[in-house]
């Protein structure tokens, strides 16, 4: 069996990969790590749920050198919502680095990025237009990139967001290694790649087990004012453990939501018109298990990554083949089976085909639910309804357990460093640089997480032990503490 190590990866790296429960890399990752780890150009098409995140953050996390305070990295990506889980697999697989990565996106505080982008910045995960307000306003140097990372390129392309990528292209310095990733390849992407690649080398996974292969696709043709009355019935005969239903539009979500709570199923929603911070929480509610359906337009249909999608329902089907692969692939995640249903009406015929041509007419029509289907299923579904959902764990669990945050008081305005900190913790019988997470400096307070379940002895030790020739006020810090310290520096 095959291993992280044959990459010849720190421990730093290893020991990441390992509490993340990496245990062999995909066929994406084996490709993809030993090219980025020397700097090739790459174009790489690879299906969505193969592992393509951790094939370039483990390279990237591998060659990044803490001790440079600007960026050396950036990866573009098309969605808020992508960025952020994008910034979170980065930070868990270079937290033994002490690598900070910071997430910049539209609908979340500019003056906090701009913030936290003067502090010693290692990666950078951004989406297009609110990296150009930094880089207009001069709040971001780019200067010292060393790669850049285009993810989900097909998408990037059909958001119109191409200027601003050359624009961002014009600023990086040339030498940068370039990598696209993409689940489809149109030609776009290869003029992109034509323009801004020397010598790419193309990879293109062709899994035995395509996601696609792994899915039961099904479609219902219906009227559209029935739609609704459908995906009622077939919720309630199929009854999944959870559900995704896709709508083309805001308002189709809205309706659908008020339909189903009308029937005492719990749902939540997810669209574009919501603020940055309730969508994040859904998300991660969502993930954990709190509850079953999610009503949603397309944001959630870009490399969420949220295992067991039992059922994925297009209510309106979308208006691209790439879209429709991306949707349904949310219920295959991780070698996993799905299923997936798509309802039909005459507006839809037009988007059928293609989708039917791609799918090699895996996609088939089958009879609505009965009545009398319907009325035998109910009992069963309400009991579902009723039933709480096992709670799952997230990525980086296993970091939280063996992880605590402590706050000093005392930051760059009394000249604290870095290596202040380190120094002093190193100097605590039983610590060594490798029970050190990252440290977080601000004016009048510091945060360093401290690994490898030996918080509390260095949280105890740091009661009567100097830091800097002085004993500091030291505690057990949390998010709120974080931000509230963070917030007061803003204003």
């Amino acid at each position: 069996m095959s291993t992280f190590k044959q990459f010849q990866l720190s421990k730093e790296i290893i020991g990441a990969i390992e509490k993340l429960g990496y245990n062999e890399p995909t066929t994406v990752q084996t490709e993809v790590i030993p090219a980025l780890l020397e700097g090739k150009n790459l174009i790489v098409k690879s299906q969505t749920g193969s592992g393509k995140t951790a094939a370039f953050a483990i390279p990237i996390c591998e060659r990044v050198q803490w001790e440079e305070r600007k960026p050396q990295v950036l990866v573009l990506t098309p969605t808020r919502e992508l960025a952020s889980q994008i910034q979170q697999d980065i930070f868990n697989i270079g937290r033994y680095k002490r690598l900070k990565v910071e997430a910049i996106f539209g609908r979340s505080s500019y003056e906090r990025q701009a913030y936290n982008l003067k502090q010693r910045t290692h990666v950078v995960v951004a989406t297009p237009g609110r990296l150009i307000d930094h880089m207009t306003q001069k709040t971001i140097d780019l200067s010292m990139i060393d790669t850049v990372i285009i993810d989900e390129s097909d998408e990037m392309l059909a958001m119109g967001f191409i200027e601003q990528i050359e624009n961002v292209m014009k600023v990086v310095p040339p030498t940068a290694t370039l990598a696209l990733f993409s689940a489809t390849m149109p030609a776009e992407i290869k003029t992109l790649a034509t323009r801004y690649l020397k010598d790419p080398l193309l990879i293109e996974v062709k899994s035995e087990n395509k996601v696609t292969q792994r899915i039961k696709q099904q479609y219902y043709e219906i009227p559209y004012d029935e739609k609704i009355t459908v995906l009622e019935d077939v919720l309630t005969v199929v009854n999944p453990e959870s559900s995704i239903v896709f709508c083309n539009t805001r308002a189709a979500v809205e309706e659908i939501a008020e339909a189903l709570e009308a029937l005492e199923i719990e749902v939540e929603t997810l669209h574009g018109g919501m603020e940055q911070r309730h969508r994040t929480a859904v998300i991660n509610d969502f993930k954990h298990g709190y509850f079953r359906y999610l009503v949603a337009t397309d944001v959630a249909a870009r490399g969420l990554d949220i295992a067991d999608i039992a059922l994925v329902v297009n209510f309106d089907l979308p208006e691209n083949v790439e879209s429709y692969v991306h949707r349904i692939g949310r219920t295959a995640r991780f070698e996993n089976d799905g299923h997936a249903i798509s309802f039909v009406s005459s507006s839809d015929y037009r988007y059928l085909n293609p989708i039917q041509a791609m799918m090699d007419d895996r996609l088939v029509a089958i009879e609505r639910p009965t009545q009398e289907e319907v009325l035998d299923a109910q009992a069963a579904f309400k009991a579902t309804q009723q039933t709480k959902m096992k709670l799952k764990k997230e990525k980086g669990h296993d970091f939280k357990e063996e992880i605590m945050k402590l706050h000093i008081n005392a930051g760059k305005k009394t000249k604290m460093r870095a290596g202040d900190v380190v120094g002093a913790l190193c100097n605590i019988e039983g610590m060594t640089g490798a029970d050190i997470g990252v440290i977080s400096l601000l004016d009048v307070s510091t945060f360093v997480e401290i690994l490898n379940s030996k918080g509390e002895m260095v949280l105890a030790a740091l009661q009567d032990f100097p830091i800097k020739g002085r004993v500091r006020r030291v505690s057990k810090a949390n998010e709120t503490t974080y931000e509230s310290d963070l917030k007061n520096e803003e204003d």
